[in-house]
């Protein structure tokens, strides 16, 4: 029975200055440091012999981006599939990291009528049914060997929490879901053996901003100046000494 790897692996950090949930909004590139990620990603699998045969990512422009340096390093022509897209977000194009407040505007007050579903985007359960039928159509191609399929936080999130039999609602601070992470399923034949996940490009997490961090070392993107967080509290701490 052949054995295949499908890694499902989140884009690298996006320019993205203001701070926007930019969902499935057009225009949204890698930044240089995404773009770092993207390629370690790449290297790291070439130089520890994964036997990648597809790559196949989101439509939307820093998944392709993401996708790229690995189908270079394999020889491989990268292609696309929609099931792979971001999830659907009424809050996309607002930037809600900036000020939280925003969000209690009676403008959006219909999108938290029933959390579960959830109400303000696409509903968990039709995610996960599209993912599954991404990595389903990547196992027809990639039988025997492995594949990199390039999406979302949210999208292999909901995958995952339902390949574990976890509950699909749940708190986005607990996403185990990186930017430029990889959760890989192996499969013997069409049957689920074993998921892991791994940080190929972790190093470079804490020099980065995401929209929703999760566990991750990423600090989360408000579109506010430079003066991040973290040197906030170096500052802070050099003027008690």
């Amino acid at each position: 029975m052949a054995r295949t790897t499908i890694h499902l692996m989140r884009h690298g950090e996006v320019h993205n200055p203001e701070g926007i949930l930019y969902g499935r909004l057009p225009g949204y590139h890698l930044s240089t440091l995404g773009h770092q990620m993207a390629q370690q990603v790449a290297d790291v699998l070439s130089a520890s012999g994964h036997d990648i045969t597809r790559v196949i990512t989101s439509p939307l422009e820093r998944a392709r981006e993401t996708g790229a340096p690995t189908a270079a390093a394999f020889g491989l022509a990268p292609t696309t599939d929609a099931r792979l897209i971001e999830a659907g977000n009424s809050f996309e194009g607002v930037a809600v990291n900036r000020n939280r407040w925003i969000l209690t505007h009676p403008a959006y007050w219909s999108s938290y009528v029933n959390p579960l579903r959830p109400s303000w985007g696409e509903p968990y359960r039709e995610i996960v049914e599209r993912m599954r039928g991404a990595v389903v159509a990547a196992l027809d191609v990639a039988e025997g060997h492995e594949a990199l399929l390039v999406s979302h936080q949210l999208p292999i999130w909901s995958l995952r929490l339902f390949l574990e039999g976890r509950s699909l609602a749940h708190d986005p601070r607990r996403r185990q879901c990186a930017l430029a992470s990889l959760t890989s399923l192996t499969f013997e034949g069409r049957t689920l053996v074993g998921l892991a996940y791994w940080e190929p490009a972790g190093d470079l997490l804490r020099q980065a901003r995401d929209m929703v961090p999760g566990t991750s070392a990423a600090l989360a993107a408000t579109g506010r100046p430079v003066h991040s967080e973290r040197s906030a509290e170096v500052d802070s701490a050099e003027a008690t000494q």
